[in-house]
């Protein structure tokens, strides 16, 4: 019983979350400009048409994140990006709709950098196999599972192969789209390189820049960028000699980067989404 009351819980934790996040104004404006695709922004009507009169069968499970991403970025970092990312990826894919974006994965939490919001894997799987059956229950037929953050990613992949084959006689498939943050990130450290600017694994660069393309100001503090503890090499433990919450440098971040950034995303998504909806096992999550 106490587990369901901590799903119900979060689950309403997450709509509130969705609902007052309003994006930054250039985001709003660009969603605006296009069919409403977001849940948390249709009646029933409307969502029920979509569904069976649109042909819109597909729905994203995106799930973002609360945790510190330095001094100089603010919290929710993980759940703007993935407002914005299923947005534009469901409107590209245009038959698919989102499913309010879940703003709580594991993660650390510490009181030296606080604010930060975590629950136990075993919770992660059980809110987001809810939001599956409710998902189900609504009607789709197709389910995509994705995360912003790389916590809660094994637990998403074992989630989409045990609901894919338990709603398999039904019609139902669900899947784990994983490009938009790994092949992403391959690709966009790649782009780094090749200008000759500095990787990162937190808070850096990376991190730093989606969220300005996005937010500008109101999601990054520009007099805070800095750089922070030193990116470890493969097999190495991080050293925390700086400990400000960057792991690697986040200077020279700008908003042109995280545009970029963001469009590898956005593209890395829909070719896997369809790719794994196509029958294709070319791209599917091991």
């Amino acid at each position: 019983m106490q587990s369901l009351r901590w799903i119900s819980t979060l689950a309403a934790c997450a709509l509130a979350a969705s609902v007052s996040a309003a994006p930054a104004p250039a985001a709003k404006a660009a969603r605006s400009a296009s069919p409403q695709v977001e849940i948390n922004y249709m009646t029933w009507p409307e969502i029920y048409d979509a569904i069976h009169k649109q042909g819109k069968t597909t729905v994203l499970i995106f799930n973002g994140g609360t945790e510190q991403r330095g001094p100089q970025c603010v919290l929710g970092g993980h759940t703007l990006v993935a407002e914005s990312v299923a947005d534009r990826v469901a409107k590209q894919l245009g038959n698919a709709l989102v499913a309010p974006v879940l703003p709580i994965s594991p993660t650390e939490v510490s009181e030296e950098h606080p604010g930060g919001v975590t629950m136990s894997a075993e919770l992660f799987t059980q809110v987001n196999a809810a939001v599956v059956d409710s998902m189900v229950k609504n009607g789709f037929k197709n389910i995509v599972l994705l995360g912003d953050h790389g916590g809660g990613q094994k637990q998403l992949d074992e989630l989409a192969k045990a609901k894919n084959e338990q709603y398999a006689a039904e019609g139902v498939h669900v899947i784990h789209c994983t490009d938009n943050y790994q092949k992403a990130k391959a690709t966009f450290d790649d782009y780094l390189v090749a200008h000759h600017l500095p990787l990162s694994s937190h808070a850096g660069i990376a991190d730093t820049s989606e969220l300005m393309y996005l937010g500008g100001s109101r999601y990054v503090r520009a007099d805070k960028i800095t750089v922070g503890d030193p990116m470890p090499k493969r097999g190495e433990r991080p050293v925390h000699t700086i400990n400000n919450g960057i792991t690697g440098d986040a200077r020279g971040s700008s908003p042109a980067l995280g545009k970029i950034q963001i469009d590898m995303k956005v593209a890395a998504a829909v070719a896997q989404i369809r790719s794994l909806l196509n029958g294709s096992t070319s791209t599917q999550p091991r």
